[in-house]
Order: structure tokens, then C-alpha cells, then sequence
């Protein structure tokens, strides 16, 4: 591991490497990159980027789901493996241009008149890239329609983002995305949303859109009584590489941000990242840096730093994006390998006062990424910019103070951080931050050989939160039918032949009991409860 010994003009000049054409520059001074380990790891490197040459030009890249991975013809439909996919993507986005121009308009609008509201039901990559997107383009004063998330089936959560909406329903349009159209927590919301729509004496269908793939569930629900308008999610887009079609692009086309920008900052990216060279790649800076922290098995979490308000939800839409993709048990020989990089994060100069004192003086089980914004404000006629609150020094004069301050002191204590600076936060800039970390998640599996396009994990959980399901509705069955009597946990698990299921019946017993779904009549202790209907 380097120490802040290690930290000298003649290495940083060897390690910062400069990208004018993306507004980008990439320090690994101060991290554990070296160029003996550069040149150990140039044959893995090598292999990383013939995967990625094969993915783009269409192999199978998903061997157990065999399908294509494709989110990289996205910004370069002309790459795409053949004229049906190219034509797909360039009529679609043609397409969603066209519908957005109609909303904003007035000639697509809700019952309450022109729509004002954009609601986005999603989950996963399906609500995190938008809400990231959302939060760091978007501007409240100026949005051409106000944006709110359904993004978990939990019912308080959507209460409170209904509440927000109030009595502006009637010009708030439903977007409802689901590739699969079967994904409980999407489906929930949408059928909370329609509920809601009803009861304010509303027709959903008037003011819902559904992103979804063709000949799904959700395309078939939306289209008998069809919708205002449904669009394609293709299959050989996965839902965390999916911010560039038009699960992301959609929503920001409505909210009003330049998605022709964002599409930019992605297609330039894809092209400077496809070089097949350390130094002037970088994606593979970032996948080298990756694997000389973790020792290529996942030995320290990755904790995401930006100095910018704006990129607070980087971390957590990074955090999907590399946990899933690198999260795998088996290597792409099937030997067991437990891959992953853990990722955390939230925003500087806030992590002063959280978790930066465990970062410089407790376990040493991380590298961090710091991001630096070199424009203070997104407009010249910022005032919070040119207020000095001390003579001469201005807040974002502050801002990289800590930051500087702050990456200097975790490499005092042999912390390692890489260093990303990028001009401003702009739709071209959030492109190339999108395209630069799925490029880099690609090449860092392909150098571990771990597939980074599937989830085995997340459909194991779907199916384990399905059988808890199918246990409570066996249970309510059950004190239904005998109504006047109780029952223990263990007492119902053995009547409904789940007898090695009393903990989980306890656990959903005392939930419905909790919401007056069924009763409960209180045991000397918790776990002897009883429950009837």
C-alpha cells in the first residue's frame, strides 16, 4: 500500500491522465496503481478488452440467459449487430421525441389539463437511473414537468408520494416501467397508482405510459384499454445499464433536460474507452485501480466521494451497477469464486461529519473515489458562487478546501482514493460518467472472468419472497376457515403442513396483527402469541 510518503509531484505527474475531449481527468497518484502491477495485469487487460470488442458487436455475452448485451449501440445505433436493432433504436427515440413534445405542448394532457406532474413507477435500474439523472440535471424552477418516484412497494412511501402530488393528479403523467411487466414492486405501484387515479374520479389509463418489453404482461395490460402510449424495453438491455435507452431518457426527455447531451457524453465516452490502451483508456484506469485496491477479489469496498450536491445519488445508482454486475459467486469457468466490491457513499463536504473519521483512523477496508467538480455553480448568475463568506474566500472556495484537505488526510493514515475531476454537471458530463463506469464494470469482470450481465442472486430472492407470500395467503386461509379459534406460529405452520416455518409465520402473523388484519391475543413472551381471523 502506498503512504502519504508515496505522494510526490513526479507521481502524480506519471499517474494524471487528462481527457479535454470529455471534460475529464483521472488521478491515480494516490492510489495503489503501480507500473510494475500495470504491466502484471497487461495479459488480463488484454483478454478484457477482446470480451468487450465481442460484446459490442453482438456475441452472446449473457451465456446462461443467452442473449445479447447491447446498451453500447444505444448512443451508436450504426454499431448495432444488424439493421433491425439499429432501426429500433433510432425510430424509438424519434418516437419518445415526438411524444414529449406533445406533452409539453398541451396536446397530450391529463383531465385536469396540460400535465405538469410526471410520476415514475420502477424499481432497481429502472427508478435509480432516473432518480440520479433527476436530481443532478434538474432544476425545480425550470422543470417542464415536476418529477416523484415510486420505487418500493413500501405503502407508507408511496402515501407520502402522493401526498406530494395532493390534488394535482388530474395533470400528472404515470410512467410506468417494467421490462417484464411481473416485478412485484412495479406492479404494486402501478395498481397503488391506478387506486389512487380512481378515487379522485380519474380514468389511469388517460394519463399512464408504460416502458416495457414487447408482448409482456405490461404491454398487454396496456394496451386493453391502451394507454396514452407504450415503448420498447429490449431484452439485450439489462435494467442497470438501461439509462441511455429510454427508461432513463424518457422521464428526462418530460422533466426537460437535453437528452441529445446526455446521449453525446455517453457515445464520446464509448469511443475514447474502446481504446486498447492503459494510458489513454479511462475505463480501464478505473478497472486496473479496481483491481490493484481489491487484489482482484473484492478485499475492500469502494466508497464513493463527489463533491457536488448535485451527484449525491451517484453512489447509489453505482452502487447497483457494480454490486450486481461484480456480486457473483461463480466465475464464468463455474468455480467458486466470490466476487464483489462493496459500495458505499454519499456527498462531500457531508462525509466530514459522518463516516470520514472511520475512514482515516478505522479499519482499513476500502479505497475511496472523489469526485471533483471544477465549476462551482451551473449557472453564471449564481449568487450562492460570488457570496464571499469570508474576505476573499467563497463557499465552493470551501468545498474544495475539504476535499483537498480530506483526501490529503486519508493518504497521510495510508488511505488509498483515486481522483476524478470533471468540469461542470451537465447532461454531457452525466452521459460520460454513465458510459465511463459501465465500460469499466465490463472490462474489471472480463479481467476477473465473472459474467457482469446477469443476476442469479436478485431471481433467487424473487423467488424466496414469493414463497413467503404463498405461506401467508396458506395461513390467512387458514384462520379464516376456522374462525373463533387460535393459534401459535408452530400451531399454524403444523396445520398448514409448514411446520419448520414457525419463525417465518411468527414474522408475518405479527405484521398482519400490526395492521388489523387479523387479531392477536398477547403470550407470557412475544413468540407465544396467538392468532386468530
Amino acid at each position: 500500500m502506498n503512504t502519504g510518503k508515496d505522494a510526490s509531484w513526479k507521481r502524480f505527474k506519471d499517474f494524471y491522465f487528462e481527457y479535454p475531449e470529455l471534460g475529464l481527468a483521472v488521478d491515480l497518484s494516490r492510489s495503489d496503481v503501480t507500473s510494475e502491477g500495470i504491466q502484471k495485469l497487461r495479459p488480463d487487460l488484454k483478454r478484457a478488452f477482446q470480451a468487450m470488442a465481442k460484446l459490442e458487436k453482438g456475441a452472446v455475452a449473457n451465456p446462461d440467459e443467452k442473449r445479447q448485451v447491447g446498451h453500447y449501440w444505444l448512443r451508436a445505433p450504426d454499431l448495432a449487430p444488424n439493421a433491425e436493432i439499429r432501426d429500433e433504436i433510432t425510430t424509438t427515440l424519434a418516437n419518445i421525441k415526438k411524444f414529449a413534445a406533445k406533452v409539453h405542448s398541451g396536446k397530450i394532457q391529463g383531465a385536469g389539463g396540460k400535465f405538469t406532474r410526471l410520476l415514475v413507477i420502477g424499481i432497481g435500474g429502472s427508478a435509480l437511473g432516473p432518480q440520479f439523472v433527476a436530481t443532478a440535471l434538474g432544476n425545480p424552477a425550470k422543470d417542464k414537468l415536476a418529477v416523484s418516484f415510486f420505487d418500493n412497494t413500501d405503502p407508507d412511501g408511496m402515501d407520502r408520494t402522493l401526498s406530494v402530488i395532493g390534488n394535482d393528479l388530474g395533470k400528472t403523467l404515470a410512467v410506468v416501467i417494467s421490462k417484464s411487466g411481473g416485478t412485484p414492486e412495479t406492479r404494486n405501484g402501478m395498481l397503488v397508482a391506478k387506486a389512487a387515479y380512481e378515487k379522485a374520479g380519474l380514468d389511469f389509463t388517460k394519463h399512464a405510459v408504460a416502458i416495457t418489453g414487447p408482448g409482456s404482461k405490461m404491454d398487454k395490460y396496456a394496451s386493453d384499454p391502451a394507454w396514452l402510449a407504450r415503448f420498447p424495453m429490449w431484452e439485450w438491455i439489462g435494467g442497470r445499464t438501461s439509462e441511455t435507452s429510454v427508461v432513463g431518457l424518457l422521464p428526462a426527455l418530460l422533466q426537460g433536460i437535453d437528452i441529445d447531451k446526455v446521449i453525446e457524453g455517453s457515445r464520446v465516452s464509448d469511443e475514447i474507452t474502446r481504446r486498447s490502451d492503459f494510458k489513454t483508456n479511462p475505463a480501464a484506469q478505473l478497472a486496473v485501480a479496481w483491481h490493484c485496491a481489491v487484489n482482484g477479489k473484492g478485499e475492500k469496498d469502494m466508497v464513493i466521494l463527489p463533491y457536488k450536491d448535485r451527484l449525491e445519488l451517484f453512489s447509489k445508482y453505482l452502487q447497483q451497477l457494480i454490486m450486481e454486475s461484480l456480486g457473483k459467486e461463480k466465475d464464468l469457468d463455474g468455480k467458486v469464486v466470490h466476487q464483489g466490491i462493496a459500495v458505499y457513499g454519499n456527498k462531500g463536504s457531508t462525509d466530514q461529519h459522518a463516516y470520514i473519521q472511520q475512514l482515516r483512523e478505522g479499519v482499513p477496508n476500502f479505497f475511496a473515489t472523489f469526485i471533483e467538480v471544477l465549476n462551482d455553480t451551473t449557472t453564471s448568475k449564481s449568487m450562492s458562487g460570488a457570496v464571499e463568506v469570508e474576505p476573499g474566500t467563497t463557499c465552493g472556495d470551501f468545498l474544495q478546501g475539504f476535499f483537498l484537505g480530506t483526501r490529503k488526510a486519508l493518504f497521510e493514515n495510508g488511505r488509498t482514493s483515486i481522483t476524478l475531476t470533471i468540469d461542470n454537471v451537465s447532461p454531457f458530463s452525466v452521459g460520460m460518467l454513465i458510459a465511463l463506469y459501465e465500460r469499466a464494470v465490463g472490462l474489471y469482470a472480463a479481467m476477473v472472468n465473472i459474467n457482469a450481465y446477469h443476476q442469479p442472486g436478485v431471481e433467487a430472492g424473487k423467488a424466496a419472497a414469493a414463497g413467503v407470500l404463498a405461506l401467508q395467503g396458506k395461513a390467512v386461509a387458514h384462520l379464516k376457515a376456522n374462525r373463533g379459534k387460535t393459534f401459535s406460529s408452530e400451531a399454524l405452520g403444523t396445520a398448514i403442513g409448514a411446520p419448520d416455518e414457525s419463525e417465518t409465520i411468527f414474522k408475518l402473523c405479527e405484521r398482519l396483527a400490526a395492521n388489523g388484519r387479523i387479531r392477536r391475543v398477547k403470550g407470557k413472551r412475544a413468540v407465544e402469541n396467538q392468532y386468530a381471523a
